[in-house]
């Protein structure tokens, strides 16, 4: 046999060797092989537990490690945000996803321009919040058109082209 023939051979077996003593780190769980702490968080899919993917049930043990280890300030966000995730529609739902996915397709420094922008408007009183809001409601069309443009032009040309790609990619 060639040299390369055996790196080959030797390399394939490896990797399916490494799988192998992997794929049982990542198997499905039962039940029963969950800390206590787990099926306490999780207790309200033990019937259906077993019927999960593997996928499912590791970002389900995921999900239960990362609210054990939040803080109670922090367990009462995550609570109101999922009450109010429950009250959506399914289409504004799928609304929510799409924006989302949208926000993660864009480049870095948009992502942080964009996140700086919220947490500016977050600083603001919620009345001042809420007259924005109603003058954004307020606005023609066409206001809102040059609003966009002007915000266009205090951008990089590098960012404008970013932009311009991201808008294409969503049209799509």
């Amino acid at each position: 046999m060639e040299k390369h023939t055996i790196r080959s051979l030797v390399v394939a077996l490896i990797v399916t060797l490494g799988l192998v003593l992997v794929s049982p780190m990542v198997s499905a769980k039962s039940w029963d092989e969950l800390a206590a702490a787990e099926q306490t968080l999780l207790s309200p899919l033990k019937g259906k537990w077993s019927d999960l993917s593997t996928e499912r049930q590791q970002r389900l043990l995921r999900g239960a490690r990362r609210w054990q280890e939040m803080s109670p300030e922090q367990r009462r966000t995550a609570k109101a945000r999922m009450k109010k995730w429950r009250k959506l529609s399914p289409e504004q739902r799928q609304h929510v996803r799409e924006t989302y996915r949208r926000f993660r397709e864009l480049p870095p420094e948009a992502q942080k321009r964009i996140r700086q922008r919220r947490a500016h408007f977050r600083s603001l009183s919620p009345k001042r919040r809420q007259e924005l809001r109603q003058h954004w409601k307020d606005m023609t069309p066409a206001q809102r058109q040059r609003w966009r443009q002007r915000a266009k032009r205090r951008m990089t040309p590098e960012q404008r082209r970013r932009w311009r790609q991201f808008r294409r990619n969503r049209a799509r």
